[in-house]
């Protein structure tokens, strides 16, 4: 004999539907409201601000080509300071983020008092733009990359740490469980249970922000971190538009073996799991 529901639970089940798919479309609203509101505000669609811009591009491409890379032998050493940057930044800002991410994770550091304050503590490193900490080290400790290796760790310890607190809050405690009640100590459940959980995505999230990371270092070579940021913008300062066009061209394809030796790094560690 088959069972039929009440009509009023079926009627109730019906309301719910409807209340949710009407809140739906009002927060989709709202959405794109904001969304065009934005658009208007930044005068997308005044027409009169594209007169002329596709000349320009053009003009300026026009003037880029072809690209002058004459002063190539001069180019190492900012190369070379613009990947240091990236390097040390990241490592800097990881393991800084790897201690205050396992403080800021809830299921780690139960005190209300001490996880608080550190979550804190990361939203306001990474709501400092990367180019305003390049300035406060630049007049901390003065011009070159060291000043750009501190910029870049202070913002990605406020980024990868929060990653690494919602990593570790997300770790299936199940495992770790069976271990402890066959007597397995904390180091034990930390290598056997927890680490194989977290290890592929905090490897995944850090590589991301290594490529992040080495275009940020070209940005901050405007405020005087160095690096090939310093030498794109003085070419275009003198109008030498031909050698900033390839040192772009260096610089991109410094970004696609970043990216290429991410994805191999990605593929083997998440493969591997």
């Amino acid at each position: 004999m088959i069972e039929t529901r009440h009509p009023d639970a079926l009627a109730a089940i019906l309301a719910d539907g409807r209340r949710k798919a009407r809140n739906t479309m009002l927060n989709g609203g709202l959405v794109a409201v904001a969304v065009v509101a934005a658009f208007v505000y930044a005068g997308a669609f005044d027409a009169g601000r594209y007169v002329g811009a596709l000349s320009t591009i053009a003009q300026l491409t026009n003037d880029s080509m072809p690209p002058d890379f004459s002063r190539w032998p001069k180019w190492g050493k900012p190369l070379l300071e613009t990947l240091s940057m990236s390097v040390a930044g990241t490592a800097l800002g990881a393991a800084f983020a790897l201690v205050c991410g396992a403080v800021a994770a809830r299921n780690v550091v139960r005190t209300p008092w001490l996880g608080g304050p550190m979550r804190l503590l990361l939203n306001l490193l990474r709501s400092i733009p990367g180019l305003i900490w390049g300035v406060m080290f630049v007049a901390a400790i003065g011009f070159g990359p060291l000043a750009g290796i501190l910029a870049l760790a202070a913002h990605s310890t406020g980024m990868l740490g929060k990653f690494f607190a919602e990593t570790l809050e997300h770790v299936e405690p199940g495992p770790g469980n069976a271990l402890r009640s066959h007597g397995v100590g904390h180091l034990g459940v930390l290598r056997f249970s927890v680490l194989p959980q977290i290890l592929p995505r905090l490897v995944d999230v850090t590589m991301y922000r290594w490529e992040h990371n080495l275009r940020a270092a070209t940005t901050l070579g405007v405020v005087g971190a160095g690096g090939l940021g310093l030498e794109i913008i003085t070419a275009f300062h003198l109008f030498e538009y031909r050698e900033a066009s390839a040192l772009i061209i260096v610089l991109l394809a410094l970004v696609s073996l970043i990216n290429l030796l991410g994805a191999r790094l990605r593929a083997r560690f998440l493969g591997g799991t």
